[in-house]
């Protein structure tokens, strides 16, 4: 079969894709979101290449998988995604962080978004992490409500690293937590991690799943079923903003008394 992507000049040998992966990759950038034959068919690639294709693309965190079966779709994540993957995973490799800078505007010009709200699924802490690992493409301040014992207790090696990484791309984070001896040790970082904080009873408040709101994105992880969802909707993240905004207001409150 012929790949149609050969209109696209944008090469990705160099910075590791295999032939295939750079055909699935652009094509479902193109798409913006698609089932397995739509995508291998605009590809150029057979279906059974392209299942393994795929997982090899969301295991890097560059696409997710909307619905479930049988209406199962692969999306497209942000080209953005590409660069967090690198510097996370190749961060010593200047070359390879430079060229992926210079990719990813190549690639936005190719990503197909839709106006449609969407809903991914993420499972597994892998899962979690590509969830969280969204936050990072934020262009504004994330709100969040957050028990902190239950991120340290579920990916206790992630998150020192993701906080540092969150604060080196400027992106500010007001979160309510309960009141426990975890939150108020890492409150203690909040200015050098770009974090306001809002601690309120831990008796009567408790965020189990956690929630991050971005964007027009709402990012909900729970720890304790490891599964994650991104619902994509400016409509409800708007209204989930102003809900944020008077708990804040009341978290505040109740820490002032």
């Amino acid at each position: 079969m012929q790949s149609s992507n050969s209109q696209f000049n944008v090469d990705l040998s160099q910075v590791g894709f295999t032939k295939n992966e750079s055909q699935v990759y652009l094509a479902l950038l193109e798409l913006g979101k698609g089932t397995v034959s739509q995508i291998t068919r605009k590809a150029g690639i057979n279906r059974t290449t392209g299942y393994e294709v795929l997982s090899n693309l969301i295991s890097k965190g560059l696409v997710s998988i909307s619905g479930k079966k049988p209406k199962q779709e692969y999306v497209s994540e942000s080209p953005d995604n590409l660069q967090i993957y690198f510097e996370d995973q190749l961060k010593k490799n200047q070359e390879y962080t430079n060229t992926v800078a210079n990719l990813v505007p190549q690639l936005k010009t190719i990503h197909s978004i839709s106006d449609r709200p969407q809903v991914r699924f993420y499972e597994g802490k892998e899962g979690l992490m590509h969830a969280y690992e969204d936050t990072l493409t934020s262009h504004e301040s994330i709100r969040a409500y957050a028990s902190v014992e239950d991120t340290q207790h579920t990916l206790p090696d992630y998150f020192p690293k993701y906080y540092k990484r969150r604060a080196k791309k400027g992106i500010k984070i007001r979160a309510i937590f309960p009141k426990t001896p975890e939150a108020l040790e890492l409150v203690k970082h909040d200015e050098e991690e770009i974090r306001e904080t809002a601690l309120v009873p831990a008796d009567k408040y408790q965020f189990s799943p956690e929630i991050n709101i971005y964007d027009n994105k709402v990012m909900i992880a729970s720890w304790k079923e490891k599964l994650g969802i991104i619902i994509e909707s400016k409509e409800i993240a708007d209204a989930m903003k102003t809900i944020y905004e008077l708990a804040w207001a009341e978290a505040k409150r109740l820490e002032n008394k």
